[in-house]
């Protein structure tokens, strides 16, 4: 295994007390590193919740310790959390990118991004049990509940990636291009790209993200 897939960097800044807190908080101490794996799954994807209106694309947004901070987040700044935590443990990780369709938004978005696509979705490639395995802790578990989705689960052995339907057979996430894992988050070729994509969101001014998921949730059931 190569020291870049355990060593801490200036975004999986690992040996930071917010992190080493967060994962005293919420693993217990007799237990192994891939079961502290699991647990830290469950506390990134639940106690830190999902928010895409918190977008930026400022360095310091993406620092492990700011992301896990801040209690919200969108799916790349949590997938960095998410891996700086299984880095502190010992566990191997990865940052893991994707090109998407159907992904979980709102009319707001939608009519700001113009498109369906969601490019760079953030996961985690994480080493357990003898193979690396994917891990997709973005979608904190009521948000779930309120789309219809099936939460996402994680076992620390099969691929935790999203549905291709919802919990009543409706088309959810479609993968639709796998960009590849990286040791270090591609700060500079990720935000080259969104900024070319979807030229008008740095001057969005974003509302608030609950309100209008209940809205959305409101559209679906009438």
């Amino acid at each position: 295994m190569q020291a870049a897939n355990l060593s801490a960097t200036y975004f999986l800044d690992f040996e930071h007390k917010i992190i080493q807190d967060f994962i005293s908080a919420h693993t217990t101490n007799n237990a192994s590193k891939e079961e502290k794996a699991i647990q830290l799954y469950y506390a990134i994807r639940d106690k830190l919740r999902y928010d895409p209106y918190t977008y930026g694309v400022d360095k310091e947004k993406f620092i492990a310790s700011a992301v896990i901070q801040s209690g919200r987040n969108w799916c790349v700044p949590k997938a960095i959390a998410y891996a700086a935590c299984c880095r502190a443990i010992g566990v191997p990780a990865r940052l893991g990118y994707a090109d998407v369709r159907n992904h979980l938004s709102t009319e707001r978005m939608r009519k700001q991004m113009k498109t369906d696509v969601f490019h760079w979705h953030g996961y985690v490639s994480v080493f357990l049990h003898n193979k690396w395995v994917k891990a997709t802790p973005a979608f904190n578990i009521e948000l779930c509940e309120k789309f219809g989705l099936k939460p996402l689960e994680f076992d620390g052995h099969s691929d935790s990636l999203y549905h291709a339907f919802d919990l009543v057979g409706n088309q959810h996430m479609e993968y639709l291009l796998d960009r590849g894992t990286f040791d270090n988050f591609p700060y500079a070729e990720m935000v080259a790209d969104i900024r070319a994509l979807y030229k008008n969101l740095e001057t969005e001014e974003f509302a608030d993200f609950d309100a209008d998921v209940e809205k959305e949730v409101s559209i679906k059931t009438t």
